[in-house]
This record gives structure tokens, sequence and C-alpha cells, in this order.
């Protein structure tokens, strides 16, 4: 599965942007979808991830409330809605694919970048005071 991520841009706090992240490839096995986030200087972090159903969803915390994950797989696309950003939403935000259509059910290993064996390019979101 080979996944892009698209979307980013610069905005002021407040604002809101829509991320997708398209996957080709071996797509017709069903592949469960993870966003992540890299801010300078800190490490990779979970944001939200979708079963291939779109039946299961997590956020984060830190963004649930203002983030939203969903999916078409008709067009092979996820995506992550953000609403409301702030200027510690700035970050690099990948995209990441698991080989199982299924989330697991251990917040440990959901949330784990090492556990998604795809992974995008990343796209930057940068949000102004």
């Amino acid at each position: 599965v080979q996944l892009q991520a698209s979307g980013g841009g610069l905005v002021q706090a407040g604002a809101s942007l829509r991320l997708s992240c398209a996957a080709s490839g071996r797509t017709s096995s069903g592949y469960a979808v993870g966003w992540f986030r890299q801010a300078p200087g800190k490490e990779r972090e979970f944001v939200a991830a979708i079963s291939w159903s779109g039946g299961t969803v997590y956020i984060d915390s830190s963004v649930k409330g203002r983030f939203t994950i969903s999916r078409d797989n008709a067009k092979n696309t996820v995506y992550l809605e953000m609403n409301s950003l702030q200027p510690d939403d700035t970050a690099v935000y990948y995209c990441a694919a698991n080989s199982s259509p299924l989330l697991s059910p251990s917040k440990r290993n959901r949330e784990s970048p090492t556990r998604y064996e795809y992974w995008g390019q990343g796209t930057q979101v940068t949000v102004s005071s």
C-alpha cells in the first residue's frame, strides 16, 4: 500500500483544514489507517485512527471535539477534518496504514507508530496565532 497525504497549509488560529490520505496499490484486502503528527523537536504522536469499515474510530483526547476522521473506500481515501486549529497543532501530519482491517483493542498498540506498516510522506500544517 502506498499512501500520499495532502491538504496541509498555513492558516490562522481558529481556522479549519481537511487533510486527505490517498491510498494505492494492494488496497482490496482492507487496511486500518492512523493519523500521526510530529512537531519540531518532539516525538511522533498519535492523532486519530479508523478501521477499514469506518465503524471503529479513535481520537486522541488532545484533539477530541475538534478533529474527526472518516474514510471513503470507493475513493481509497481517508480524511482528517481539523477545526478550531491552534498553534499547538502545528506539525507535519502523517497518515499510516496497517495491513489489518481492524484496529487493535489495545490503546498502546493502536497509538504506536511501530504498529503501522505503511507511511505517507507527510503534509505540513502551520497555525499562526
